[in-house]
């Protein structure tokens, strides 16, 4: 019985011992290790991308809505409309459903007061007319009109691991007349 127990001590040593010595299992422990990880790492430079191209998109949203504004003499109210239209196709591939984008043109007097003559926006609100705007004084040149445009923009990430809830975009782009301020529906910018 002494020479059987011995005998199974000794094969159950050699079977630790060749368990022991054995790596073709490792590479699989590793990978299941470091999977969850990349995984995340993966997810997350996806939804970081797609943040930082939707954030892109909102501002040239802005620049093409107060450059297309800034070419006219005068906007009817179909021109407005298909001005802001316009930013559909330059958001693509996201939903205008989820912007509002303003237009405004604003008057600067001689003592560097900046006011709005019009206002136009699509799925928000308009600026106040005669409502006063703060402005870099870099940018309140006496006796001269600006055009603004704003958009702002709900992002909300497809995935949702590891940027949850919605992120509010927005920017807006100051653009001075080409020719002269552009009237609104007979309303002058001046």
């Amino acid at each position: 019985m002494w020479h059987s127990m011995k005998s199974m001590s000794g094969s159950l040593k050699r079977a630790f011992a060749a368990f022991g010595g054995d790596r073709r299992g490792v590479s699989a422990v590793e990978f299941a290790l470091i999977l969850p990880l990349m995984v995340g790492l993966y997810l997350g430079g996806v939804e970081a991308t797609e943040a930082i191209s939707a954030d892109r998109k909102v501002t040239l949203t802005a620049g093409a809505l107060a450059n297309l504004a800034a070419q006219a003499t005068t906007l009817s109210t179909t021109d407005m409309t298909n001005i802001l239209n316009a930013s559909a196709s330059v958001m693509y591939p996201y939903s205008t459903s989820n912007m509002t984008a303003v237009i405004s043109c604003l008057s600067i007097d001689a003592n560097k007061k900046v006011t709005v003559s019009w206002s136009q926006t699509l799925n928000g609100t308009a600026r106040a007319i005669g409502s006063t705007v703060t402005l870099n004084s870099d940018l309140a040149i006496p006796k001269t009109q600006l055009l603004l445009s704003e958009v702002t923009y709900n992002y909300t990430p497809a995935i949702g691991y590891v940027i949850t809830g919605t992120l509010a975009l927005s920017d807006k782009m100051y653009m001075a007349p080409r020719i002269s301020a552009p009237s609104y529906a007979g309303t002058a910018c001046s």
